[in-house]
């Protein structure tokens, strides 16, 4: 189907589906429903205060809640106006949020006071103590975060620079319906939607810069390959902060006028009470979660029987599961390009030469795979490095030159490694450089290593992935102690929750000597050989 034209931008989408799904839920979070009118009307009035506050198109308004209404609210009413909404990890450190703030020059936190345990208010002090002199209701002014001007707070806003949302919601209704209107008529497929940060290949996460168009268009176009419709209730854990959420799930259940469950955090037991309590009829999300729920004692006594399609194939009833799942097509995606770049259809099964393979190029994208050393094009079933361009190709990586982002003949180099057959599948063979993929999330090894190295207990650090049959990778660390200190696995992990987010943390340590790490002759770590001995060690039940 040709992509519709009043799903151009978010305020004509929105406008869309809210006069044709006005009462349908969209959102259902703990017992509450957020309908598709509700969504509407309430992101139009934040939308109104943010106007009164001053931001404006292309002003960058962060966003920090967990999956849920608040989250919805917030990013629409920042991008039915222009505003670049820039969606928060919920896991990140006081140095990981502020880094992330300061980078994106964000102008205006729209945040949640606490989650699970975790203290926003607090972690931004923590980062800009100077925020502390700032005494409402005048604007932020801090060195730190030179760009922040204002922190609008649901919950406790407990801080004299912090703005209660109920308190600043209101002032939305000064603002006249037209000027709204007026400005929501010129937000434009062109005009950047957000700015989404995954783990680079590098320290420093990477700010991929995606338009109104190109995500709502590649959300329509990947349904148009899925098994879903209007009247599904789809359950998914993938955080809306990473593409994969944002535009695979939220975006794409707006396209439909279908309805989202949605949690707090994950928990098997809770999760499954929830899939039967509100009879959700698609599941989706990473391997161990499924793994997690069907082994979960509660499974066997729910009825699940609403259940009909997704991809967590332990928990469909039995005559949906897949015969061999390994004969359902995978897909391969990131950041960069939306989401899936490679794409098959989900609820069919592949022919055996297919197996294992990640589906073909998505329609209006364009692969090649070019030898890693002299990035000469390769013909077909030869491996060397994927690359991509086409609509759904970020616009570049904020505050990067374009020239350093993309080759002469505008290709993305994704640095995943695999081959396209003669068919035009792709067998994806992995990363190419030393990126961790654990459960969904990316892991930069030396982010942490560096994290690691700031540790006064720790002389050196090397982190590293192994494999894992459901997460696909965990994160793993040798380190080797400062002389006349004492560290243990237990002692480290605790100190490095401190300075990156939990699923950065290693979950297997070595804590051995300098002599005894592989080293290669130059005298430099071998990572290849350091995996080896750390897989052999966790097999043996050397370490945990």
């Amino acid at each position: 189907m040709p992509f519709p034209s009043e799903a151009l931008s978010i305020p004509r989408l929105l406008k869309a589906v809210a006069n044709e799904h006005g009462e349908k839920p969209f959102i259902l979070s703990d017992g509450a429903v957020l309908r598709y009118a509700d969504a509407e009307a309430a992101s139009r009035r934040l939308a109104g205060a943010l106007v009164q506050s001053g931001v404006g198109k292309g002003t960058r308004v962060g966003i920090l809640f967990s999956n849920g209404p608040e989250w919805v609210t917030a990013w629409l009413a920042a991008t039915r106006i222009g505003a670049v909404a820039v969606p928060i990890n919920t896991f990140q450190q006081h140095k990981e949020l502020g880094w992330m703030l300061r980078h994106a020059d964000i102008d205006t936190l729209l945040t949640t006071d606490r989650l699970l345990g975790n203290d926003y208010l607090e972690r931004l002090e923590r980062f800009a103590p100077s925020i502390a002199a700032t005494h409402a209701p005048a604007r932020i002014l801090s060195a730190e975060l030179p760009y922040l001007r204002q922190v609008i707070v649901w919950g406790d806003a407990r801080r004299p620079w912090a703005r209660s949302s109920e308190d600043f919601i209101a002032r939305g209704d000064e603002i006249p319906p037209a000027q709204l209107e007026a400005m929501e008529a010129q937000v434009c497929p062109s005009d950047w939607l957000v700015i989404l940060y995954s783990s680079g290949s590098t320290a420093e996460p990477k700010g991929a810069i995606h338009t109104h168009g190109a995500m709502l268009r590649h959300a329509y176009n990947l349904n148009s390959m899925r098994d879903l419709n209007g009247d599904d209730i789809i359950y998914s854990p993938m955080p809306w902060f990473w593409v994969g959420g944002l535009g695979f799930v939220l975006i794409s259940t707006l396209h439909l006028g279908a309805a989202l469950v949605v949690e707090e955090r994950f928990e098997p037991g809770e999760t499954l009470a929830m899939l039967a309590r509100e009879r959700a009829t698609v599941v989706q999300g990473w391997p161990h979660y499924a793994k997690a729920m069907a082994e979960h004692p509660s499974f066997q006594t729910l009825d699940l029987s609403s259940i009909r399609a997704g991809n967590l194939y332990e928990v469909l009833p039995s005559d949906r599961k897949p015969i061999d799942p390994e004969l359902r097509a995978n897909s391969l995606g990131m950041t960069e390009t939306c989401g899936p770049h490679t794409f098959d259809r989900m609820d069919a099964t592949l022919s055996e030469v297919h197996r294992g393979s990640f589906g073909h190029s998505v329609e209006g994208l364009e692969h090649k795979v070019a030898d890693p050393v002299t990035g000469a094009t390769l013909e077909a079933d030869a491996s060397g490095e994927i690359c991509v361009r086409g609509y759904s190709l970020a616009q570049g990586l904020y505050k990067r030159e374009r020239e350093e982002i993309f080759d002469d003949e505008g290709f993305y180099h994704t640095g995943d490694g695999g081959r396209f057959n003669a068919d035009g599948h792709l067998f994806f063979e992995g990363r190419l450089g030393e990126l961790i993929k654990t459960a969904g999330a990316n892991v930069t090894p030396r982010e942490v290593e560096l994290a690691l190295e700031g540790l006064e207990a720790v002389q050196q650090a090397f982190v590293i992935g192994v494999a894992h049959p459901d997460r696909g990778e965990n994160v793993a660390a040798a380190v080797v102690p400062t002389p006349g200190t004492t560290c243990d696995a237990q002692h480290l992990r605790s100190l490095l929750r401190e300075e990156v987010a939990v699923y950065k943390v290693p979950r297997h340590w070595w804590v051995t000597t300098s002599s005894e790490l592989p080293m290669t002759d130059s005298g430099k770590i071998d990572k290849r050989r350091l995996r080896a001995t750390l897989e052999e060690k966790i097999t043996s039940g050397a370490i945990a």
